[in-house]
């Protein structure tokens, strides 16, 4: 387990809109812009191969604008294909708070970055003892049939609260801002409550009246 002692000032940056990437979560990335195929090879070579996940604020002055806070992740697989691609997954370590971005000649951006305030981050995984696991898989049903989506119940009912929450915090469509909200939720239990205040908001279409299952 990295320490935060081994944390650098400075990683590379990746603004993708819509990707998060939670700590002790894994998120595959397909790499093929020349850009990050460099930052890639770049990260490699450093002791904790850490890439930073971060997404696009941008505001009416610019369109270039980072949020204040990322997760980064350590490179723990990557695979080359024949035409030079890369697929790869990153693990999270810890969340981070962007200091300033870097200037300089390397085609991807950098940030200076803060760790300050993310402990729990690289420590072990989080309960949360308020979580009514039942409740929560009955909304969760009726997302999932309200949108015609499939998955393995009883996966998802054998899994640790955090598996359970980080995993479907990373994969349900929410938008951009509302997976931020997600991510800079402090602890377990305000990630999993800010989770179902949004699958509630999307079972009522937004609008206060939730939508009829079939």
């Amino acid at each position: 387990m990295m320490q935060s002692a081994d944390l650098p000032d400075t990683i590379a940056v990746f603004p993708l809109p819509g990707a998060l990437l939670l700590p002790r979560s894994r998120l595959p990335l397909h790499i093929f812009e020349p850009r990050y195929l460099q930052m890639l090879n770049d990260a490699l070579k450093t002791p904790q191969r850490l890439i930073g996940m971060v997404q696009p604020n941008p505001s009416p002055a610019s369109s270039d604008k980072l949020h204040m806070i990322g997760c980064a992740g350590r490179v723990t697989q990557f695979s080359e294909t024949e035409d030079g691609r890369y697929m790869i997954t990153l693990s999270g370590v810890s969340r981070f708070r962007v200091k300033s971005e870097i200037e300089g000649f390397t085609p991807y951006r950098r940030c200076q970055v803060c760790w300050n305030g993310f402990d729990r981050d690289l420590g072990r995984s989080e309960a949360d003892e308020r979580f009514d696991r039942p409740e929560f898989l009955d909304l969760l049903h009726r997302f999932f049939s309200a949108r015609d989506l499939s998955t393995d119940w009883e996966t998802l009912k054998d899994a640790d609260d955090e598996l359970l929450v980080n995993s479907l915090s990373m994969l349900l469509d929410f938008d951009p801002e509302e997976k931020q909200a997600l991510l800079e939720a402090p602890c377990l239990a305000t990630r999993r409550e800010t989770l179902v205040t949004l699958i509630e908001f999307a079972l009522r279409g937004g609008d206060g009246n939730e939508e009829t299952l079939q």
